[in-house]
C-alpha cells in the first residue's frame, strides 16, 4: 500500500471513565510516560512508512492542535534571544523532528465516530485510508494488514483481538467477518480493536451526514451483512486505556522499559 494513504485516527472523545487524569484534556492527549497516547499511536503507522494523518477533533480539539504546534519546543534544545530582533527560538537540529503531515479537522463536539469519519472525506484523496482509535495501542503489524486488505479485495479490513474486556465482539468465517455486535453481554470469540484499512467507497456507501451516526453500529454491521469487512487476526500485544487501571498498566510498562507496542527505535 502507498505509503502516502492516510491514517485517520478519531480523537474527539473525553474520557470520563479515566477523569481522574482526564478530566481537563481529550483523551487521546492522556500520557503514557511523557507523551499522549495519540503519539504512540503515529510513532506505530510512522514505523511502517506512514507519514499523513488526519486527526478527527472534538473535545477540547485545541489542546490536541497546540501540542503539535509547540512540538519541537517541547523536545528539542532551543537558544532564544531576549535581547532584540523577533524572539524566534534557534533549534537545535534532531530532537522534536518527525516527517509527518498532520491535518486537523474540527468534527464536532458531539458527533459519533461515522460522523466524524464521513466528514473528513475530503481529506481523502487515495484509494484506500486507515484508521484507528486515539486511545489504543498495539503491536499490531501493520504492513501485514495493509497487504491483507488489498489481496482480500473487500471493503474494510478490521483488527480482531482477544482483549481483557467487552468491546465490538465478531463473528468470524475463515477470514470474513460475518456478524458484528456492538456490545454483547459476554465475549467468546474475537473482538474489534480498531487498526482500520477502508476502501475510499465506504465514506459514501456506508456513512452518511447524522450527527449521531456511530461507526460501530450500523455501517459496520452492514459491512458484515454484505462480507465486505476482512479480520486480520492479531495474536499480539493490544491494549486501550479506558480505565484508570489501563492508565496504570500502560505507564508502568513504559516505565520499565518492556512496552510491546514500541517497536520504532
Amino acid at each position: 500500500m502507498d505509503p502516502q494513504t492516510p491514517v485517520v485516527i478519531l480523537c474527539g472523545g473525553q474520557g470520563t471513565r479515566i477523569r481522574e487524569v482526564s478530566e481537563r484534556l481529550p483523551k487521546g492527549m492522556v500520557d503514557i510516560g511523557d507523551r499522549p497516547i495519540l503519539w504512540h499511536i503515529m510513532k506505530l503507522y510512522s514505523h511502517y512508512g506512514y507519514r499523513r494523518f488526519i486527526l478527527c477533533l472534538g473535545y477540547k480539539g485545541w489542546e490536541i492542535k497546540q501540542f503539535f504546534l509547540d512540538y519541537r519546543a517541547h523536545l528539542a534544545d532551543f537558544t532564544l534571544s531576549l535581547s532584540d530582533g523577533d524572539h524566534e527560538p534557534q533549534f537545535a537540529s534532531g530532537r522534536g523532528d518527525e516527517n509527518w503531515e498532520i491535518t486537523f479537522a474540527e468534527t464536532g463536539l458531539e458527533a459519533g465516530t461515522g460522523a466524524r469519519l464521513r466528514r473528513i472525506r475530503d481529506y481523502i484523496d487515495t484509494p484506500h485510508f486507515m484508521m484507528t482509535y486515539g486511545d489504543g495501542v498495539s503491536a499490531v503489524d501493520i504492513e501485514q494488514l495493509a497487504q491483507l486488505h488489498e489481496k482480500s479485495g473487500r471493503i474494510g479490513t478490521v483488527t480482531g483481538v482477544h482483549p481483557t474486556s467487552k468491546f465490538g465482539e465478531m463473528r468470524v468465517d475463515g477470514d470474513v467477518v460475518a456478524e458484528f455486535n456492538e456490545k454483547p453481554t459476554q465475549v467468546t470469540g474475537w473482538v474489534s480493536g480498531g487498526y482500520f484499512v477502508f476502501d475510499r467507497s465506504f465514506l459514501d456507501d456506508y456513512l452518511d451526514d447524522s450527527e449521531g451516526l456511530f461507526l460501530e453500529a450500523e455501517p459496520l454491521q452492514r459491512l458484515a451483512r454484505d462480507e465486505q469487512l476482512t479480520v486480520n487476526k492479531h495474536e499480539g500485544f493490544w491494549a486501550a486505556m479506558d480505565t484508570y487501571k489501563d492508565y496504570q498498566a500502560l505507564n508502568e510498562l513504559w516505565a520499565k522499559g518492556d512496552a510491546p507496542w514500541k517497536l520504532w527505535d
